[in-house]
């Protein structure tokens, strides 16, 4: 991943923390030279009287490590330098990753609570992934420092080699099993972390502060939070009480093992085996092998702790739509000759033993403008998606110009589909950016823009903004501004004028509209649609016996299926349902 963002910058990146791998051993060394010479001036008077000339060797030395150390400092910039840039890449790069991959997805597996766990898992790791990639870096730096140093020991003494390899094996066990404890104890609680944010978020928004305010909630989420929060606290307090324990342990043992190696060298420096030099140079390179090598062990546990949670990147990535084994390459005919077929169609949702719709048989042929109609929960909204290819059908089959459905190129069905839910998204995005939402490669063109809001009667809502069609919209961002239930209403219908679609669907469109501007909107609707085949659900009956045909669906199984004046004089449920409603008006 790092080498994909920018190969430039991670050569350079290798290439300078190699070149400071080496410079802890010159220093050493350089260190030592000096300690020499200066003990060497001491013990001949001769040489006291050299030092202060600018031609004694010792100010060579000292030259040579006053250039390291601005040397060293200037890579550690440099370093850092292009950390910061490689990890924003990568940063940035593992977000638009998630996107992508995310909407290549099922719409049912958003629907999965299971499937939100790693979708919350890899998307709360994308901060950690710079912290990663710096630290697998550095620590390949380190162990070569490592080995550097480890060379120059050797060449004095292998013992010491030992003391410190027996000294750091406990900690590396013990980090190790800790990680993976801690891993455990999050991926198990990301469920209840999930309600935290969640709990955090609707605790203070700007959508939800009304009712918050109004029904005096402040108190029972900040308890419910309290709760939560306090019991992932204490499971997470046990662990880190533990792993604090065992690694001041461990850390005591290191620390012992340094001094008993200091003094053994000493010892080797009183007997006159080793210089004063080489006794800085052996501790010094012993002390910094050992806290080199204490940091590579920590560094490694929590570089195999975040590889855990990055692994969870890499399975929600691996994550395929089961639609996609279905999914055809054809094209979509255009112009649609024979319309839309179901066949029998049945759908349940996954994990549940109700059926949302069952049976369901009918035609929707090219230019015919059909309303769906039923009570909450009928599979209106199912019908929809399924038309749409949101969903596949469990059994049976929907048809297109006599061709299975999956037959087709699902991006391409779906170009041929303007389509706004009831529930539609309110982007805060400029006015002219939320109405290009619905053919988003069209942003640019400002008359298709424009067109689509006079359709919709957006542009008498886009006329009354400062900026017009470049007015943020929505309180989120600075100088935005929030629009009415029914200015918004408008504004997403003229998403579903954006595209030249073959088949228009509108799922209750204009619940926030008043009776008048619905009236309207439905009779430019009908006049725009000529030719092309439309969808409606309204609960409305005066705006749905403006269709060709009527739908009406109770417990997702077709009742009865006819023109308004057909179902009237039919004496059923439909007419039963629309003189009911009209009694409200007399």
């Amino acid at each position: 991943m790092i080498w994909a963002v920018s190969p430039p910058l991670a050569i350079w990146n290798v290439a300078l923390r190699l070149t400071q791998a080496g410079i802890p051993l010159l220093m050493l060394y350089v260190g030592k030279e000096i300690i020499d010479l200066v003990v060497q001036a001491i013990d001949h008077p001769a040489g006291t009287a050299s030092i202060g000339t600018a031609a004694h060797p010792v100010w060579f030395w000292v030259g040579a490590e006053l250039t390291l150390a601005v040397f060293n400092s200037l890579l550690s910039r440099a370093i850092t330098l292009t950390d910061s840039l490689l990890g924003d890449l990568v940063n940035n790069d593992s977000s638009v990753r998630i996107i992508r991959h995310a909407a290549t997805l099922d719409l049912y597996q958003f629907e999965d609570a299971a499937f939100y766990d790693k979708l919350e898992r890899a998307r709360t790791q994308t901060a950690g992934r710079t912290a990663l990639m710096s630290m697998v870096l550095s620590q390949a730096q380190d162990m070569i420092t490592v080995v550097f140093l480890s060379g120059g020991l050797l060449v004095f003494n292998p013992w010491l080699m030992l003391i410190l390899v027996i000294a750091v094996i406990p900690l590396f066990i013990g980090e190790t099993r800790f990680n993976r404890e801690t891993y455990s104890l999050t991926r198990s609680w990301t469920p209840e972390r999930r309600e935290l944010d969640y709990l955090r978020y609707i605790g203070a928004s700007n959508e939800t502060a009304k009712e918050i305010k109004i029904f005096g909630l402040e108190g029972f989420i900040a308890h419910r939070f309290k709760v939560i929060s306090d019991k992932y606290f204490k499971a997470n307090q046990k662990l880190a009480i533990r792993r604090a324990a065992w690694g001041g342990l461990f850390s005591a043992l290191g620390t012992a093992s340094y001094y008993a190696a200091y003094v053994f060298i000493i010892g080797q420096t009183v007997a006159g085996a080793i210089s004063l030099g080489t006794l800085t140079f052996l501790a010094g390179a012993f002390s910094r092998l050992q806290g080199l090598l204490q940091g590579i062990v920590s560094r490694f546990s929590r570089i195999g702790e975040t590889a855990l949670y990055l692994q969870d990147l890499f399975d929600f990535l691996e994550l395929q739509p089961l639609s996609q084994l279905n999914a055809g390459t054809r094209r979509v005919p255009r112009p649609i000759r024979d319309g839309f077929q179901f066949e029998n169609v049945g759908f349940r949702y996954p994990d549940s033993e109700t059926w949302a719709l069952r049976n369901l048989s009918f035609t929707l042929p090219p230019g015919e403008k059909l309303a769906l109609v039923g009570e909450n929960g009928a599979g209106k909204t199912t019908i929809v998606k399924l038309l749409a290819n949101l969903y596949q059908p469990t059994e049976g089959r929907i048809l297109l110009d006599g061709v299975d459905l999956r037959a087709y190129d699902p991006e391409d069905l779906r170009r041929e589909i303007g389509i706004i839910f009831q529930d539609y998204v309110r982007f805060m995005l400029t006015a002219g950016e939320n109405i290009a939402i619905g053919n988003i490669e069209e942003r640019a063109n400002a008359g298709r823009i424009e067109n689509a809001a006079q359709k919709s009667l957006a542009d008498t809502v886009v006329e009354t903004l400062p900026k017009r069609y470049e007015q943020m919209l929505g309180k989120r961002f600075t100088g935005g501004m929030d629009l009415s239930g029914g200015q918004w209403q408008k504004v997403a219908l003229a998403r579903a004028y954006m595209r030249d679609a073959q088949l228009v669907i509108l799922d209750e469109p204009t619940a926030a509209l008043d009776a008048r501007a619905e009236h309207e909107v439905f009779l430019r609707f009908a006049e725009l649609m000529k030719g092309k085949s439309a969808v409606l659900i309204s609960h409305r009956f005066s705006t749905v016996r403006m269709a060709d045909r009527i739908l009406f669906l109770e417990h997702g199984r077709l009742l009865e299926l006819g023109s308004h004046g057909e179902l009237l004089a039919k004496g059923g449920k439909y007419a039963e349902l629309f003189k009911l409603q009209a009694k409200g008006y007399l």
